[in-house]
């Protein structure tokens, strides 16, 4: 039985940390936990005028999240909280009132930053969002990625051992959080 997770990168950068961080995370997945990238950097500004006749990139974005057993946000910090384009993908995907993609899908936040408090605000932002659209975040354990700099080789792979089990563990609890909140039927389906 496979498990669909939607990966949300917030950073836009082609050789950003949180995109190789996820690729990471890819690798390391167990394999029943399908990770797959979902780019939200081509979603326009988030405007309800436009929900009368919604930009396609919103609705393919919103059917990609309602398919997803459950969603894995990955992000840097911007100002002691998370990327502009990251919350603007909450807005649209929550959005018409009443019609959230993101209603009950069960939730992973990866922060982590080059400074030594591993992205500590974005997350516990993005944890603040996540309760009001119905998200439930797993809480434990936390992952905050500090110093990442100097975590990946030259070829872009995740070269810390120590990194790389932590994630593991990380992925296996939260493939079981998955399973705890996600109906049998929904898991097959996907």
């Amino acid at each position: 039985m496979s498990t669909d997770v939607a990966v949300i990168i917030g950073s836009l950068r082609r050789e950003a940390f949180s995109r190789k961080t996820a690729n990471a995370l890819r690798e390391l997945a167990p394999p029943d936990l399908i990770l797959e990238v979902v780019e939200i950097g081509q979603l326009a500004l988030y405007n309800e005028d436009l929900e009368n006749g919604p930009p396609t990139e919103w609705a393919r974005f919103r059917e990609r999240i309602r398919r997803a057993n459950a969603v894995l946000f990955v992000t840097p910090e911007y100002n002691r909280s998370v990327p502009g384009v990251l919350k603007n993908a909450l807005d649209v995907g929550s959005r018409p009132h009443g019609q959230s993609a993101w209603d009950g899908k069960p939730a992973g936040i990866v922060s982590l930053s080059p400074g030594a408090l591993g992205a500590f605000g974005a997350n516990h932002h993005l944890r603040q969002s996540l309760v009001f659209i119905n998200m439930p975040a797993l809480q434990q354990p936390e992952v905050y990625l500090s110093d990442v700099g100097g975590m990946f080789d030259e070829h872009g792979r995740l070269a810390s051992e120590s990194t790389r089990q932590f994630l593991s563990g990380f992925l296996v609890t939260f493939a079981r959080w998955i399973e705890t909140l996600t109906p049998t039927s929904a898991r097959l389906a996907a």
